[in-house]
Parts: structure tokens; sequence; C-alpha cells
């Protein structure tokens, strides 16, 4: 096993910087995920810590050593490609045993390896079978087992299981994380689909244009995003935002939609509001499942608003509900029976509210005390 060190990591190609000045630790034998959009620069990112690519300025670590001028085959990293590049004319044994034939091994010791390691990923039935006439989920396993069968000090997967279709990742996902569990070993997994990240992560980075925007626990991330684009990539639906205008007078602060408004007569959330507040005006994000629909008016604080349009998902329904002239998604039950244009009033919760610099889109302050801000 082995801790991962980038320090001020850069890498451009042309004109383009697929990697800025980003640095990170992944702790020795942690389950890393990294998440972005496409051309975040995530493939990158593991190719410089394999070594395929060099960085044009920073050090890449693997345990102590600083690995810049070492060679891929030197660093002992095993590679996982969205494509698995699986050799089509060998069998899934010669497959996996590839790896270790490249070492010298005796042909005994091959054998045991390679048998210890189709029964731990379930596919010692397949041993004679060649890469054409598996599933995908199996080709999957073959690859995992040719990356584990000489024990690496870590393994990179690039996006691997993005091929295949719904209920084989879940699969999948469960069979990954109780690998690396059972392993101990450090994983670095790519990719740019949220419920991978969530359920698999120890730890979550989140990547955009090549810059870090934020590291931490799946649910630290979730629960208060450094900014707009870690509020938008985490929550599915993802966060909704609006824009509200400021005002802060000595006894109050003000948020103030088009369709409602949200006051605080707090002293140090006053004073801490008009410090950061320069422009008059803030994003307020509030996550589709903070908000809460009632078909009749059932007090003064509620928010009076219209559907949109509904969108049923089986076991719950997504509610597009028009709010001034913004449009905004709430999660309601399953049997939610509101129809298009209906009337409906809101309750949003004013305990998980979170406020955006509007010019840097930057988190100004997360809101988790109950009663801090106040609709009316």
């Amino acid at each position: 096993m082995a801790s991962i060190k980038l320090k001020n990591v850069t890498k451009s190609f042309n004109q383009t910087t697929a990697i800025n000045n980003l640095s990170l630790e992944i702790k020795d034998g942690e389950f890393f995920c990294v998440l972005g959009p496409p051309g975040a620069g995530k493939t990158t990112l593991l190719r410089l810590i394999v070594g395929l690519d060099t960085p044009d300025n920073g050090e890449i670590a693997i345990g102590d050593e600083v690995v810049n001028d070492l060679h891929p085959s030197q660093r002992d990293i095993a590679m996982i490609f969205q494509n698995l590049a699986l050799y089509p004319d060998k069998s899934v044994f010669d497959n996996i045993a590839f790896p270790l034939r490249k070492l010298d091994l005796r042909e005994e010791e091959i054998n045991k390896k390679v048998v210890d390691v189709s029964k731990q990923l379930k596919i010692a039935w397949l041993l004679e079978k060649l890469p054409s006439q598996l599933s995908g989920g199996e080709r999957q396993r073959v690859a995992i087992g040719r990356a584990i069968i000489r024990q690496p000090k870590a393994y990179l997967m690039d996006e691997p299981l993005s091929n295949l279709d719904a209920l084989l990742r879940l699969e999948m996902r469960v069979s990954l994380k109780q690998l690396q569990e059972n392993l101990k070993e450090t994983f670095i997994y790519v990719t740019h689909d949220q419920v991978e990240a969530l359920s698999m992560g120890d730890r979550i980075a989140v990547l955009n244009e090549g810059a870090l925007q934020q590291v931490g626990k799946p649910e630290e991330i979730y629960l208060k995003p450094n900014n707009i684009f870690v509020g938008t990539i985490l929550g599915s639906p993802p966060m909704n935002f609006l824009k509200c205008n400021f005002t802060g007078e000595s006894n109050k602060v003000i948020f103030i939609h088009e369709a409602f408004a949200l006051m605080s007569s707090k002293k140090d959330f006053i004073n801490e509001m008009k410090a950061k507040m320069l422009t008059g005006s803030v994003i307020l994000g509030i996550r589709p499942e903070d908000i809460k629909i009632h078909m009749e008016k059932n007090s003064d604080t509620v928010i009076e608003s219209k559907i949109y349009v509904t969108e049923p998902l089986g076991n719950e329904t997504i509610v597009d509900v028009k709010l001034g002239k913004d449009i905004i998604k709430v999660i309601a039950d399953a049997d939610f029976s509101g129809q298009i244009g209906q009337k409906i009033w809101l309750e949003i919760s004013s305990s998980n509210l979170h406020l955006f610099d509007e010019k840097n889109h930057d988190c100004i302050y997360h809101i988790t005390e109950k009663g801090l801000l106040q609709t009316f």
C-alpha cells in the first residue's frame, strides 16, 4: 500500500490547461473518488500519477518517493481503463496471468495466484473462455483480476463501469467496494457519476476545468458544498439556485426574491452578512428534498407557487415549480397528484439553506441553525 501526494501539479496541452496547480493527498488504503464532468481533467490526473504523462510543474510522490522522473513500469501502479484493454486472443486465465509472466515467476506459482484471484472475483469457472465469450460484467472482473494479481502499491480506475448497463453498474459498485475493503489497498476511482462517488468513496475530490473545487467525505461535500458548481454536481436533482437581493439594517438582514423574502434578526449573522455582502445580491441554494409541498395554505410562512410540470419516477415524483420567473425542482411522494398549472404552497426548510456569492459563486454561509432565517 502507499499514499499518493500531488503538490502544485500543473499539466497543459498546447493552450489548454488540463490540471491547474493541483495539490492533493490520497491516504494509504483509501477508496478515493475523483468526480467531475467530461473535460474536468480526471483522466489526465490518473495519467500523471501512473506516469503516462509528465507534469509541467509540481511534484508527484508515491509513498515517500517523488516519482516525476520515474518510468511507469517502476511506479508499481495498476491502472484499469474504461475500455478494459483485455487481450482478445488470450483466455481469461492468460489475461489475468499476463503481469506475472512478465515477472518470470514459476508456472506453479502463477497457476496458484490466478486461481486464488479468480475465486475471489467469482470468475473461476470462466478461466478457459475468451473475452468475446464474456458479458460486460465478467470482462470487468477479468480486468480487475489482472490488476490485483501482482499486488501493486495502488489501483487507478478510469470510469471502469461507464459502459455497463444500470443494473450491472449497481452490482459492480458493491463488488468493487467489497474488494477494496478486503484488500485494504489504495484505490483511486475516476467517475462523472455522482452516485458512484457518493456510494463508494471514503473521500471525494471534485474537479472542474483542471482545478480542485473541494475534497472531503461524501456527506461533508453534499451538505456543505464550497461553491455553486459542487452544489450542482452532487445531488439528483441538483440544488436549486435563486438570486435574491440583500438588504442589511441595524437589527435585521433580509433576502428578497420575487416570490418570497427571508429575514434574520440574529446579531452575529447580521454582522457576518454585512461584512460579506458587497454586491447587494446573493444566490440562495436550496436542495429539492428541503422543500415541502402543501396543497393548501396552512400558515403565513408558506410560499405560493404553481406546478410547472411533474416527473413521476416510480419511487418519487419530481415536481417542477414556477416560483416567480424561476423554475425549481421539488421532491414529492410517489403518489403526488398535483396537476400542471395548479396552485400550491411551498414550505422551505430554513435550517438547510446555502448562500453563495453572485460574482465568484463561492459559498458565503451554510445555514444549519433552525430559525436563523424566517420566511415572511
